[in-house]
């Protein structure tokens, strides 16, 4: 059956918004096979790894998917990392532009609309241009999207200041959240820079300008998201959970086979992302809580990137150049020391009881999926601010550090120490409040399941995102 009708995707290119806007394409065209998906990447210029990633989704995905490479640019850097991004997506319009142009010319499969990323709302421009409709999809939760929301209305409508709140003892009413929080502590940094803050806001304020809102969580998980209907949001189709959970193969990850000889849920697995690393003070400090412990430990260790390149972390060659001298022999018999982890294969694992992570959105989801309680440790608490704090809300999570912040253009990091870690660590792992915790996340497990299935919630949502898209 031919299509007839298409959407054009339009992701920020990193991998974990990449992954789940092509989970999304995925769930379109699989529930409606008339419909067609053309996702345009970008490709920042120091990313050797975007073009075997699109190669990877090319052969896993419908043929009704297809990816386009649009041409890399190169635009000057920015003083701010978020300044930087904002260039990078507006040095793409005239790509997209022509793509969208090229997609409006053919009388079939016809344009319905296109779906920009978070990051790249400034798109939303060539949508009006061309007189179709926009939608905006949120990777993360709609605790995020009620944040962002929420302070351009208090900056536009209520003139506040938002700088005044850096450093104070105020306390916000944050959308999809049962108690006030306090502002200095979960306020992303963007606000609080004059430079970075028209930038995070204007974000928020073009998501009022889309026809929908699409969000990678489901009703059961965040229940108050139907609260952002009173921040002026236009319809939120919540879609989730997005994510590739097919379990990788065995052959060539020998951790795997070590996990298969450890007790069931006796396993604490230590990873913090695409761009986790700590620096040797941190790394020390992680080592000794875990031997202290005494916990089995799978720990994913990666060494930060030089200050002169703009790339994210790598293996270390040696990591018993950075751990505590002879902390490998003590723990020979309880823990592994490793570089990039199959996270998803890992958490699947019967053997892992506990996760202590960095709570990007994507690692928050996959632990609900896989029924494991997560340790909050957030690399970026500006970035991660909807997932920690939810998870320890619902009861899901066990606090490591709750305001830890990294500073990205800076490398610099608050030194968490071994007390707080192991604390934190036999908070997960052990007694009567950690076997509770254990039995919450596996009734959200289910739920998460059930969201997705044929008459769950997520599976409803997209049917109505579905049948407003064919209206057009």
């Amino acid at each position: 059956m031919s299509t007839t009708s298409e959407l054009v995707f339009v992701p920020f290119p990193a991998i974990g918004y990449l992954v789940s806007m092509v989970e999304m394409a995925k769930l379109l065209v699989d529930r409606n096979d008339r419909l067609s998906v053309t996702v345009l990447i970008m490709k920042f210029p120091f990313d050797s790894k975007i073009d075997s990633s699109v190669e990877s989704f090319a052969a896993s995905v419908a043929t009704r998917i297809r990816f386009v490479l649009l041409p890399q640019r190169n635009p000057s850097p920015e003083s701010s990392p978020m300044a930087f991004l904002y260039q990078f997506v507006e040095s793409h319009k005239a790509n997209v532009r022509q793509a969208v142009a090229d997609r409006s010319a053919c009388s079939l499969p016809r344009l319905k609309g296109l779906v920009v990323d978070i990051m790249c709302t400034s798109m939303i421009d060539v949508t009006i241009e061309f007189g179709i409709p926009s939608y905006v999809f949120i990777p993360s939760g709609a605790a995020f999207l009620g944040l962002m929301l929420y302070l351009q209305s208090l900056q536009d409508e209520q003139r506040m200041d938002l700088t005044r709140l850096n450093g104070s003892d105020a306390e916000l009413d944050f959308p999809c959240f049962a108690n006030p929080l306090p502002a200095a502590k979960f306020l992303p940094s963007e606000v609080l820079t004059k430079e970075d803050r028209p930038i995070f806001l204007g974000h928020a304020r073009r998501f009022r300008e889309s026809k929908g809102i699409l969000v990678n969580t489901f009703a059961e998980l965040e229940p108050r998201a139907e609260a952002l209907a009173g921040l002026g949001a236009p319809t939120v189709y919540p879609l989730g959970p997005m994510l590739n959970i097919e379990v990788e193969s065995k052959k060539g990850f020998e951790i795997l086979d070590w996990l298969d000889q450890q007790p069931d849920a006796s396993v604490v697995f230590l990873c913090f992302g695409s761009f986790g690393n700590f620096h040797e003070d941190q790394v020390k400090e992680t080592a000794c809580a875990l031997e202290r412990s005494k916990r089995h430990f799978l720990w994913s260790l990666r060494q930060p990137p030089t200050k002169d390149k703009s790339e994210g972390p790598s293996d270390f060659a040696d990591p018993t150049e950075v751990l505590p001298e002879g902390f490998v022999d003590k723990t020979a018999g309880v823990g592994r020391v490793i570089g990039w982890a199959p996270q998803v294969a890992v958490l699947a694992h019967r053997a892992i009881g506990g996760f202590v992570s960095h709570c990007g959105w994507n690692s928050i989801l996959e632990s609900i999926w896989f029924g494991v309680p997560v340790a909050t440790w957030p690399q970026y608490a500006e970035q991660q601010f909807n997932a920690f704090e939810l998870v320890v809300e619902l009861g899901l999570a066990a606090e490591i550090k709750m305001d830890y912040r990294k500073d990205v253009s800076k490398r610099s990091d608050v030194l968490v120490t071994a007390d707080e870690i192991e604390r934190g660590i036999r908070r997960l792992m052990e007694g009567e409040e950690a076997r509770e915790r254990r039995k919450k996340v596996k009734e959200v497990s289910e739920k998460s399941k059930k969201a997705l299935m044929e008459g769950g919630s997520s599976y409803l949502s997209l049917a109505r995102f579905i049948e407003d898209v064919s209206g057009q």
